[in-house]
């Protein structure tokens, strides 16, 4: 690949959140860091439907293009160059004429529990008396914890492992939901260790839930960076960000999104994880209601990455995910 022309300004496109600025300002980063000071770059901030509609859980709305359409719209007509995503709020189809060109290397994909200062403290208290106890675990939290999440996908998975939680709906960006919290709303929020993480904001994760009993969504603390297929300078102007391992696992769960067409309004989860020379992948997809929940895995070689992930997806069905799946688009008919 020849040397990208710097000379060129680089037009960043980005939703305008506090995590979504930070992944652009990160690439943004990273690019001046491997190229100098000669590459221009510019982020232009791009207002989408999902960040403008935040009355409604975004099952009600549309699905995961709501996140994304206004930003690919702009690649595609040339305004920016270059789009910075969270790859879960990416469909598991594209726009015709784009493609992910460059996966960074991945943060910790888990889901976080974070709980209200109140909660805390007697839970606690509580697990003072049992040294050597697990983890905090979804199950401990008392019946009629408001548990605030507007994901589908950890709702199922809350009730599942604890039927007695009020789960309500929070929307938001990662601080508004914070804040929702510290004020009362209510008393344990679920969120993407990832975004925290990101933004500084680890600390206040009170529980980082295991993935073999609540499987993340697919990519999620995985960024795609997202340009015209054939524009070949900014494939090479991002190429040096990529991360192999991250590569592997956005093609096993992307293979698996892509195949059982899944988005907002399905509550599934993908997660893959490299084990040696050997992928692993779990998936997982349930009613809304926390029951029935089918869940599998395969393994392989880390090459077959795509191939296993639909295979995956197909086991699901055959084991009777397909009736979830059925009832699902009945209801949103």
């Amino acid at each position: 690949m020849q040397q990208p022309d710097l000379d060129i300004p680089l037009k960043i496109g980005t939703r305008g959140s506090e995590l979504a600025l930070w992944q652009a300002h990160h690439v943004r980063d990273e690019l001046r860091r491997h190229w100098g000071d000669a590459l221009a770059i510019e982020l232009v901030l791009i207002s989408t439907e999902g960040d403008r509609i935040q009355d409604r859980p975004l099952n009600q709305i549309g699905g995961k293009g709501l996140f994304v359409n206004a930003i690919e719209e702009q690649l595609v007509s040339g305004a920016v160059d270059l789009a910075v995503h969270s790859m879960k709020d990416l469909p598991g189809r594209l726009a015709a004429g784009l493609a992910i060109v460059c996966t960074p290397p991945r943060e910790d994909p888990r889901d976080a529990l974070v709980l209200a200062p109140g909660l805390r403290e007697r839970l606690a208290a509580a697990r003072a008396g049992s040294p050597g106890a697990p983890g905090l675990s979804l199950a401990e939290l008392p019946p009629g914890t408001r548990l605030g999440t507007t994901s589908l996908r950890r709702t199922a998975l809350a009730r599942r492992q604890n039927p007695g939680l009020d789960v309500r709906s929070l929307r938001g960006n990662v601080p508004t939901r914070l804040r929702k919290l510290a004020a009362g709303d209510f008393d344990a929020i679920l969120l993407a260790a990832a975004g925290l993480s990101r933004l500084g904001l680890a600390a206040e994760i009170d529980a980082r839930l295991d993935p073999e009993g609540f499987c993340p969504a697919a990519c999620q603390g995985i960024l795609a960076l997202e340009c015209r297929e054939t524009d070949e300078r900014v494939r090479a102007l991002v190429a040096p960000l990529g991360d192999p391992d991250a590569a592997v696992m956005a093609a096993a769960e992307r293979a698996f999104l892509s195949r059982l067409d899944g988005g907002c309004q399905v509550p599934m989860g993908c997660n893959a994880e490299l084990r040696g020379a050997s992928l692993h992948l779990r998936g997982v997809i349930a009613d809304p209601a926390g029951r029935p929940v089918y869940s599998a895995t395969r393994e392989g070689r880390p090459e077959d990455a795509a191939t296993l992930g639909r295979e995956l997806a197909e086991l699901l069905l055959r084991l009777g995910a397909d009736q979830v799946l059925a009832a699902l688009a009945h209801r949103h008919e």
